[in-house]
């Protein structure tokens, strides 16, 4: 088992939390892990034993540990009334978490019985230094909003690097962007034409979206993102509930209308055989 970090002694400000852990190739964790799925699953091993790459074990061993997540929502459901927060951190590659079965079973288990959040944690110096990759990393932002169908928040780490003011203003003003295209001589051409309609595109998103500068190494910004958290947990309570209330409702339609059916083909065939 992992070494775990004791937590930091509460303050009469600080919040109350829980984390755990959900990504199994960390080698270390810079926080007190409650949960860690690297006690209950070996990476390494699943990589051994069934003869797969990084990603592949990755996703082999949050299936593993999904098929236990109703012990995991317990533990929670239990801690619950003293907690101010649970943080959950994922791996990094997004596409094994967001777009893998595992990953929709821990959001959708969380979601029906949380106020939940997606904080999606982008690198502030590499955006800046790019405007392509900060397309990219918005590209990514608006497929896992969808993807989870819950509310997001964009944090901009090491804004004690550079400020997250450069890209939060891209994001605000679609004119400022477009100027940046205009200098970045370097990439005119095909890229520079897809960044510009995938901008205009995008423009629309951005205005439901929230976002923050923090750094992790200095801890600025970090009351402005719980006070966006807050914010984007309302958003829970007005959007994702009634969506959810939706889907079950569907969900029993399309039951009742499936029993009916059956119902409908066994009259049908005892009348053919004449016992009806």
């Amino acid at each position: 088992p992992t070494k775990k970090t004791p937590p930091p002694p509460a303050t009469p400000n600080s919040k109350v939390g829980y984390c755990v852990n959900l990504d199994p190739a960390t080698k270390s964790v810079p926080f007190g892990a409650s949960i860690d799925i690297r006690d209950t699953v070996s990476y390494k091993q699943v990589m051994v034993q069934h003869n797969l790459g990084p990603n592949g074990a990755i996703m082999t061993s949050l299936n593993l540990f999904a098929t236990k997540f109703d012990q995991v929502l317990s533990l929670l459901d239990a801690r619950a009334p003293t907690l101010d927060y649970v943080l959950v951190d994922t791996p990094g590659q997004i596409e094994a978490f967001t777009w893998s079965a595992s990953g929709t079973i821990v959001t959708s288990a969380l979601a029906s019985s949380f106020r939940t959040v997606v904080a999606f944690v982008v690198d502030t110096p590499r955006c800046t230094a790019s405007p392509n990759t900060f397309m990219s990393n918005m590209l990514y932002a608006c497929s896992v909003m969808y993807r989870t169908k819950l509310p997001l928040v964009v944090v901009f780490n090491k804004s004690d690097v550079v400020p997250a003011s450069v890209c939060m203003e891209w994001m605000r003003d679609y004119d400022v962007f477009q100027s940046v295209l205009d200098g970045d001589v370097q990439r005119s051409g095909y890229y520079g034409s897809l960044t510009r309609s995938l901008s205009l595109v995008l423009d629309e998103f951005y205005e439901g979206l929230t976002g923050v500068g923090v750094s992790a190494v200095t801890g600025d910004g970090v009351d402005t993102f719980w006070d966006a958290v807050d914010e984007a947990a309302k958003q829970f309570d007005d959007g994702y509930l009634q969506d959810l209330k939706c889907r079950v409702d569907e969900i029993k339609a399309k039951k009742m209308a499936k029993a009916r059916g059956d119902v409908r083909r066994l009259q049908k065939d005892l009348k053919d055989e004449g016992t009806l």
